[in-house]
């Protein structure tokens, strides 16, 4: 019987000589192929907005990593936060749904049970996906990163949580310690520039640009100031995950993208649809994918960076349920358009900004859609107790007493009506509401229209004014 098997396999080696050839050439190629998926990393900087970077045309803040960044990647001029709080933007960006949909649309909630987060996608996908830094999403165990250990320390002299700050050192022995064959999934969640802001001499208050929506006075430069100091130290920890993915040889494989959660907390920027809370700086760098030093128009939702990493890493058609798109055609530079519209909410903050508002952002204009107009509106910045703002908003609420101007931008502030119109093309800064100009009425009514017919999609119900409570709530570490 061995000798007729022998026979047997002598008589069919020809026939199999194809298939051991296979064997032989194809499954290696296979495997290589495995191991091109890219390594993909996502830093994430905290409270920062769009124009408080160097290669967006600031001109008093020093970015000189992003800057570098930019120039190796590709800017995204018109990019969006789903939320313009810390919570609701992250649950956003890790399930690349609407805050709606994914539950954790207030301020400290939980996305609902069920709902499908990123590290489980890209698991599915080979990677390991690992989160260091600032946390701030929950449940915990619906969001199964691998926290990095170490990776957030409190600075001597320190004890609140928000002077939190990430360790790079423990950045960089992971990607020292990590087996390369197996590729990499790396969120860094800076906890900078988000108050508070330490002292800092490195800029002088009186040579700071304030960004016209803010009063000028010595205490909002030197506030300004100290937020600069912090982007600053943002930008430092940027460019040390990018030393050390050169360093330990991940560089020329990595899938790099810098972004921000939300705009900075200052008045009508964070907590506000307006683009200072919303838009945020896009820059994604890719050697050999994306060609260095160009800008695109293509309008992007930050509910699109889970889909774009999962068709980076070869998932053939991301799940069709996400809200999310990939716009990996537009960093290829196989086009220059994405989304025609992105939208945005804000329900609020426990008992701050109880005044839950709506947008619809084109490539010229933005409709809000205040949904409690009657409530005044507070924030931490202008009520709160603790070094959030409020040694500078009292010195605005001294200039009102004398200045016309101060006076109309606090009322601005704390009222708000039923709908602004912005035609942010000719008012970057959205200044002028139009939502009561007969030439617009046209643009209004549709793109009326057309945010009533996302909210239905979201499941919202358009007779009740969702608020702070009606969220999920429970624990929600801020960071490791």
């Amino acid at each position: 019987m061995p000798i007729m098997r022998n026979a047997k396999f002598l008589f069919l080696l020809p026939s199999l000589l194809p298939f051991f050839l296979t064997v032989l050439i194809v499954s290696p190629a296979a495997r290589g192929a495995a191991q091109e998926k890219p390594h993909i990393v996502l830093f994430i900087s905290d409270d920062h907005s769009w124009h408080d970077v160097g290669a967006y045309g600031a001109t008093d803040v020093r970015t000189p990593n992003l800057d570098k960044l930019a120039g190796e990647g590709m800017k995204f001029e018109a990019a969006f936060a789903a939320s313009p709080t810390c919570s609701p933007s992250r649950a956003a960006m890790f399930t690349g749904l609407y805050p709606m949909r994914n539950g954790a649309h207030a301020n400290h909630s939980l996305i609902r049970e069920g709902v499908r987060t990123l590290p489980q996608y890209m698991k599915e996908l080979g990677y390991r996906v690992v989160l260091a830094g600032k946390t701030h999403i929950g449940p915990r165990e619906q969001f199964p990163f691998e926290y990095l250990k170490n990776s957030n320390v409190m600075p001597p002299g320190k004890k609140h949580v928000l002077w939190t700050d990430l360790n790079t050192l423990a950045v960089d022995e992971l990607l020292s310690a990590h087996d390369k064959a197996k590729p990499l999934c790396l969120i860094v969640a800076s906890h900078s520039p988000h108050v508070y802001w330490p002292d800092t001499k490195d800029y002088d208050p009186k040579k700071i640009n304030l960004p016209p929506y803010l009063l000028d006075t010595p205490e909002t430069r030197a506030a300004r100031a100290r937020y600069y100091g912090d982007v600053t130290h943002m930008d430092i920890q940027l460019g040390e995950v990018r030393a050390s993915l050169e360093r330990h040889g991940y560089a020329a494989s990595t899938l790099f993208m810098f972004t921000a959660d939300q705009g900075a907390q200052f008045p009508f920027s964070k907590w506000n649809l307006y683009d200072a809370g919303i838009r945020v700086p896009l820059l994604v760098a890719w050697p050999g994918k994306v060609k260095a030093g160009t800008t695109t128009r293509a309008m992007v939702s930050l509910v699109d960076l889970l889909p774009t990493m999962m068709q980076a890493a070869g998932a053939a058609a991301p799940p069709g349920d996400l809200d999310g798109t990939s716009f990996l055609p537009v960093i290829r530079g196989e086009t220059d358009r994405h989304d025609d519209a992105t939208f945005a909410l804000h329900t609020g903050d426990k008992d701050m900004n109880r005044t839950p508002m709506r947008s619809i952002r084109t490539e010229r204009y933005k409709l809000i859609l205040n949904l409690k107009p009657a409530t005044r509106y507070t924030s931490h910045i202008s009520d709160a107790q603790g070094p959030d703002g409020k040694d500078y908003w009292a010195s605005w609420e001294r200039l009102a007493k004398t200045d016309k101007h101060a006076a109309e931008v606090i009322q601005r502030y704390r009222q708000r009506p039923a709908e602004e119109l912005y035609d942010v093309a000719t008012d970057p800064y959205e200044l002028k509401n139009l939502a009561g100009d007969p030439q617009h009425a046209k643009t209004l009514a549709e793109l009326r229209e057309k945010l009533k017919e996302w909210r239905l999609q979201q499941g919202e119900d358009l007779n009740k004014v969702p608020m702070p409570e009606d969220a999920r709530h429970g624990e929600i570490p801020y960071a490791q």
